[in-house]
């Protein structure tokens, strides 16, 4: 009895949809990217529910006459390629002829089409693949295709589909990528109502991301031109003082194609280096040409990867003219905009609160051991989320209960930054420290001997403590067992992590993507310390951090917990997150440590409490006094 089967050619579709649909956000690139190719000055992008219930997409290109209004939805049906000579150099965005037909598979589609030339339009409806109806219909000249209950039939893919929110993030996302690839096309995205974004399409790329990335990012970018061997680079990049703490704000262009290439952004990274912090990476909107035949776009069937002929030459034109712009005199970005476009790009957000229109007379933020604070803190409340007009959902904590007055600003502060150790109290069976094997431990002894005392001898390089016992020497690493001192405590407090409220709130501008992260995840934040609020459209002012971390470092750390949200689930991440909170409100190598901070951590090293530090480097060597005559050959 034969096992092979020969799937029916709807089976094999719906097959097919899965590499190509992945989610609403591939509807509305591919929608899009047929806009492009049929030559339209202006998109609208319409999202309902997160895409899964509505997208619409139109436009004012060409058109279509009837008879190809209704193969448009057969599979391998194009008007971009004809033989196989045209996959040697292709030009349009899409080629593969499978869009519409995986999209029309999986959903409910409705098309209306009209080309400059005809008397009438037509009308075509799609459902699960068939064609239920067809008819003339009168519409103006473009397309408009409306893809309504995405994965109707199709229930297990719709178990993998994320909340509205992040999907219709997601969504606006890929739009924003596809406008922001062609300067030349007006495209104007709407969810749910709200209008998300609008570009001029007056054909600058400065205009495009003004209005996509943010007046801020904006004035913070530094021009790039350059060429090289045939490959022309233009667009921004961010001058070396507007670091972010993620990746999310790199868009790459290859002949007008929004691609991930690990190449470029390795160039762009590598022309930073030695003038960017370490841990922080550059924006930047780059557009790159080159002749079609030296690039391949037929890798993969959502065409976000592309291979070139000659990688070192693209390589070196990304890495010289970033490089050039980088060590360039002019340090922003001129915005040479039209008088039409600067009226239409003004931000219309609201005016911030007096309160913060004024830069504070006192220093904004200063080291934790020098502000003064004698609370005793309650539990926080866990059990319901508060919100406030215009900002996240938190769970707020009670006001803390003060024995003498609230915190001061002390005198500016210095580089100096303590820590004092955390008072001894009752330890639940949840904090207690689990018991260390003594083989395990690094100033091991013989079973059952006493073990002598840890002598603190001092610090080296501003980095490295130096302790004696016996005749071992340890070298400790202050900032990896402090770090992990911190990811300890934060552990043990389970649910019910604290937060410091700041004197003066850190005001922060992220990106779109950032921001949606935020909103999605404000219970989480909450749960681990932060307290954030939003500010018109496109600002954040974070009100608390959790317990002991320096406000300066808040920003960087929620930018570093976006890229982390970004990679995975809420619970699998949580851990990360405290990494990095425990990580940011460590002592730094460089800073200055009281001796009385120093001889703690000694302890807890010595102690066998801490061996690793949360990302699994040792944070300490022990060096015996046998191996160290070795090194001086007083032994052999």
């Amino acid at each position: 009895m034969a096992v092979i089967n020969i799937l029916s050619s709807h089976v094999a579709n719906m097959i097919a949809a899965g590499e190509v649909v992945e989610r609403p956000g591939s509807v509305v690139k591919e929608l899009m990217e047929n806009a492009v190719d049929a030559g339209a000055k202006n998109i609208t992008v319409e999202l309902m529910a997160g895409g899964a219930v509505f997208i619409r997409v139109t436009d004012d290109g060409c058109g279509m006459a009837p008879e190809d209004a209704g193969n448009c939805f057969l599979r391998h049906a194009t008007s971009k390629l004809r033989d196989e000579r045209g996959l040697e150099a292709i030009a349009t965005m899409g080629f593969r002829g499978e869009a519409l037909a995986a999209i029309s598979e999986v959903s409910r589609v409705e098309l209306r089409t009209r080309r400059a030339e005809d008397d009438a339009g037509t009308y075509v409806r799609v459902e699960g693949g068939d064609i239920m109806e067809m008819r003339a219909d009168g519409c103006p000249r473009g397309t408009s295709f409306t893809v309504r209950d995405l994965f109707f039939n199709t229930p297990a893919r719709l178990k993998f589909m994320r909340s509205d929110r992040a999907e219709g993030a997601y969504c606006v996302q890929l739009a924003l990528r596809v406008a922001l690839g062609r300067p030349d096309i007006s495209v104007r995205c709407i969810r749910d109502g709200k209008e998300e974004f609008f570009t001029p399409g007056d054909g600058k790329p400065a205009s495009a991301v003004y209005a996509l990335l943010g007046r801020e990012t904006a004035l913070s970018m530094l021009p790039v031109e350059g060429e090289n061997e045939g490959v022309a680079v233009r667009g921004f990049v961010s001058s070396p003082s507007a670091g972010r703490g993620n990746r999310a704000m790199q868009y790459f262009f290859v002949n007008g194609r929004s691609i991930r290439s690990a190449t470029l952004q390795a160039a762009v990274e590598q022309a930073y280096k030695n003038t960017l912090l370490v841990g922080r990476f550059p924006a930047c909107a780059l557009y790159i040409s080159l002749p079609h035949g030296a690039v391949d776009v037929n890798v993969h069937p959502t065409k976000n990867e592309v291979k070139f002929s000659h990688e070192k030459r693209v390589f070196d034109a990304v890495y010289y003219s970033a490089l050039a712009a980088v060590r360039g005199e002019d340090r922003t970005m001129e915005m040479d905009l039209s008088r039409g476009t600067q009226k239409k790009l003004e931000p219309t957000r609201p005016e911030k609160p007096e309160e913060h229109a004024a830069a504070p007379e006192t220093p904004v933020h200063a080291p934790r051991s020098e502000v003064r604070r004698e609370p005793s803190y309650a539990p926080r409340s866990p059990e319901r989320p508060a919100f406030r007009p215009g900002g996240f959902a938190q769970v707020r904590s009670p006001e803390p209960v003060y024995g003498g007055s609230r915190p001061v600003t002390p005198e500016p502060p210095s580089r100096r930054e303590t820590f004092a150790p955390v008072p001894e109290r009752p330890a639940s069976s949840a904090e207690r420290p689990v018991p260390v094997p003594e083989q395990t431990s690094l100033f091991s002894e013989s079973a059952g001997a006493e073990k002598p005392p840890v002598r603190l001898v001092g610090e080296v390089m501003k980095t490295y403590i130096v302790a004696e016992r016996g005749d071992a020497m340890l070298l400790i690493d202050k900032h990896a067992a402090h770090e992990r001192m911190n990811f300890d405590r934060l552990k043990a407090a389970g649910r019910q992590i604290m937060s410091q409220t700041l004197l003066a709130p850190e005001p922060w501008h992220p990106g779109r993507e950032e921001m949606e992260q935020m909103e999605e995840n404000a219970p989480l934040l909450a749960e681990v310390g932060f307290e954030l609020d939003r500010l018109g459209e496109e600002d954040v002012i974070v009100r608390a951090v959790p317990e002991g971390m320096d406000p300066a470092e808040a920003v960087p750390a929620l930018e570093e917990i976006c890229e982390k949200l970004r990679r995975g689930s809420r619970e699998l991440i949580r851990d990360d997150i405290l990494h990095t909170i425990a990580c940011k409100a460590a002592v730094k190598a460089g800073w200055d440590t009281d001796p009385l901070e120093l001889q703690a951590l000694v302890d807890k090293v010595a102690s066998g409490e801490i061996k690793y530090c949360p990302h699994g480097r040792p944070v300490a060597v022990e060096l015996t006094r046998k191996e160290l005559d070795k090194q001086f050959s007083r032994i052999v």
